[in-house]
């Protein structure tokens, strides 16, 4: 009885291990803040150094190109994905079990790098009302920021915000995103004829 007992103990720990076993995995990123990405088929997840799952697979992860090759990224324990509303796109950021820390409000947004990301920040603005329908009007305006991997704002980067049409057919695509943040205390900036600024953060 003891041996059977044993014996059954064996089987059900050797089940555990092998039973998470992933098959027919496309590709398998190199191990970046504890987790590697895995693809399969167009859908991408994560899996720790134990080789389980932490996140299962999705299909709105952002691609972060990381030499010859591009897959999602942890880093400052998020990870950036993206959701479609109303035609247009917004960001947000999940956590190593999935969960979304960040909700999905920027207009484009960056991995993150040493704690801090920069985002486009939108901004709803009333400029009045419309008589004939007794509505409010509306206008938008967006402000790039660094973020913390809360989602707090912690420095403004532009000296005013650009306005900007809320509509799926002006914005077929994300908004250009002008800094990267270097360090914890560095960003660069693209000029307009194309040079970087690199600016100390406070």
């Amino acid at each position: 009885m003891k041996r059977q007992m044993v014996t059954l103990v064996t089987f059900l720990i050797a089940a555990t291990v092998w039973g998470q076993d992933l098959e027919k995995v496309d590709y398998i990123s190199p191990f970046i803040d504890g987790v590697a990405a895995v693809k399969k088929g167009k859908v991408w997840g994560f899996i720790d150094e134990s080789g389980t799952m932490v996140v299962d697979f999705r299909n709105d992860l952002i691609i972060s190109k990381q030499g010859d090759y591009g897959y999602p990224v942890f880093n400052s324990d998020r990870c950036l994905f993206t959701e479609k509303r109303n035609g247009i796109s917004y960001f947000g950021y999940i956590d190593k079990t999935g969960k979304t820390i960040i909700e999905p409000r920027f207009l484009n947004a960056t991995h993150f790098t040493d704690g801090w990301a920069v985002a486009l920040e939108l901004v709803k603005r009333r400029v009045g009302t419309n008589e004939l329908l007794e509505k409010p009007l509306v206008s938008y305006d967006y402000f790039e920021v660094i973020i913390n991997n809360q989602g707090e704002v912690e420095h403004y980067l532009l000296d005013k915000p650009i306005h900007i049409a809320l509509d799926k057919e002006y914005l077929r695509r994300p908004p250009n995103i002008s800094c990267k943040v270097l360090t914890a205390n560095l960003i660069a900036r693209l000029n307009s004829d194309k040079s970087w600024t690199i600016k100390k953060i406070e």
